[in-house]
């Protein structure tokens, strides 16, 4: 019998909960995650919709008597009454969100980003395909450092002028799609990437150093890959004529790229706290006294330590922070402990048990990738990770064992099959609407899909051969 089979039968043997409140709030669960897969439809942001979900199953998990009430004791022998709901959170994760969306914000407007885009762009001389490579690295990169929403809006909007000043505005779309689509894998280089990647990491302990080392060679070979599609498939070539390649390096000539710096001074400022800010950040997990506060710890300092440029006026920043998804996510938390109190993640651990087998093998890590990426396809990609990190946590799988590498590849390339699949490819489709481009959801999904199929055949191979 594995460790998972162990464990479900012993979350079985401990619980009084009947079998018909397990399969109400699995009911529940999966009510929740269609209206969100309906969040356009409905017209309600995902915060209001799982803050809904989360005021239900409070009540019913209360009416149902499976939440456990009463005084959390301290060391000393003091109790202490906190609402049930508040040990729910993982406010670690919350502290980084805030923290990363600020402090970003903060060094945006030492015009250090648009610097890199505008030197990459003179790099380029011009040349359709180079530019093509360079905007598409630097997706990568952005995506990785910053977060993939933030690095799409700023690539995006990057691309668009640059493309309308070389008068190569028909390949936009291809452009604006493969940057989408780079997100996401860009998404996976850093344990602070992506917010999948900051639940799992955490649920399974894995430094940012060995993340990094882990997926940085798949995240290379999938960008190359990407890139070298992407300019096939839309035709987006060399200049060939000296004429063509004179006219263009004019045009880049004409960008200055210290258009957005107000003051040297925070120029480099900002410069070095991002390098510092990435440093302390990879190495969190292994210097004194940091390693115990975490890097929610580290996020929040670095933002208010920016935030000292501004001092006076700060509450301008906060609203940079994404706190739809910051309500989102606490709700989030919050519904998925009433579910582990309900049995639900015990009951979903049957099914993943299913899925990887009895004993741990290629098949079944296989099989959990693909069913990751397919079922974050359809919705946001952060329930399924909570909730698969939860289960595997409590099955205590070890955090070497490749099944939470399926997770985190699953969860972030599934956003590329479909237009909802992430937050960066909704964004990359708003930017190719507000252009006027022609882009609906069916014609993303079949412009997309080979680049989805082979990412995640690629995974899929670098998982069950290199993470093993």
């Amino acid at each position: 019998m594995n460790i998972l089979s162990t464990a479900i039968e012993s979350a079985h043997a401990t619980s009084e909960v009947s079998q018909g409140v397990t399969l109400f709030f699995t009911f529940y669960l999966v009510a929740m995650i269609f209206c969100l897969a309906l969040e356009e439809k409905l017209h309600a942001k995902k915060s209001l919709i799982v803050g809904l979900f989360a005021v239900g199953a409070l009540i019913i998990g209360t009416t149902f008597h499976i939440i456990p009430f009463g005084a959390m004791m301290l060391p000393g022998g003091h109790a202490i009454e906190i609402p049930v709901y508040i040990p729910a959170i993982d406010w670690g994760v919350i502290a980084i969100i805030v923290g990363s969306s600020v402090f970003v914000d903060v060094t945006s407007r030492s015009g250090l980003f648009t610097w890199i885009a505008v030197k990459l762009t003179k790099a380029s001389k011009g040349d359709p395909q180079t530019l093509l490579w360079l905007y598409g690295i630097m997706t990568v990169v952005f995506s990785a450092v910053l977060n993939n929403v933030t690095a799409m809006i700023i690539v995006g909007s990057l691309t668009a002028v640059s493309l309308g000043k070389l008068e190569r505005t028909d390949k936009l779309l291809g452009f604006l799609l493969i940057e989408g689509l780079l997100t996401n894998i860009g998404g996976l280089l850093t344990l602070i990437s992506s917010v999948p990647n900051i639940i799992v990491g955490n649920a399974a302990g894995i430094s940012f150093l060995t993340f990094f080392v882990k997926a940085s060679p798949y995240v290379f070979a999938a960008t190359l890959l990407t890139i070298w599609m992407g300019a096939k498939v839309f035709k987006i070539k060399r200049l060939t004529t000296p004429e063509e390649r004179e006219t263009a390096l004019t045009k880049v000539n004409s960008f200055d790229e210290n258009d957005g710096i107000e003051s040297a001074g925070f120029f480099w400022f900002g410069t070095l706290m991002l390098v510092a800010f990435i440093g302390v950040i990879a190495t969190a997990s292994v210097m004194p006294f940091v390693r115990d506060l975490g890097m929610g710890y580290v996020a929040l300092a670095f933002a208010l330590i920016m935030l000292i440029r501004f001092k006076n006026e700060v509450d301008q920043f906060y609203k940079a922070v994404d706190w739809d998804l910051i309500g989102f996510f606490m709700a989030l938390f919050v519904v998925i402990n009433v579910l582990e109190h309900a049995q639900v993640l015990a009951l979903i651990g049957k099914g993943l048990s299913v899925i990887i087998g009895d004993v741990e093998n290629a098949l079944g890590t296989g099989a959990l990738l693909v069913s990751a990426a397919g079922f974050s396809s359809v919705t946001d990609n952060i329930p399924l990770a909570a909730m698969l990190a939860k289960i595997l946590g409590s099955t205590g799988t070890p955090g070497e064992s490749p099944l939470w590498w399926a997770v985190i590849f699953g969860a972030n390339l599934g956003g590329n099959l479909t237009p909802i699949g992430s937050a960066s490819t909704l964004v990359a489709v708003t930017i190719i609407h507000k252009y006027k481009l022609p882009m609906s959801f069916g014609g993303f999904v079949v412009k997309a899909i080979p680049y989805a199929l082979i990412q995640i055949a690629l995974a899929t191979a670098y998982v069950l051969i290199f993470l093993r």
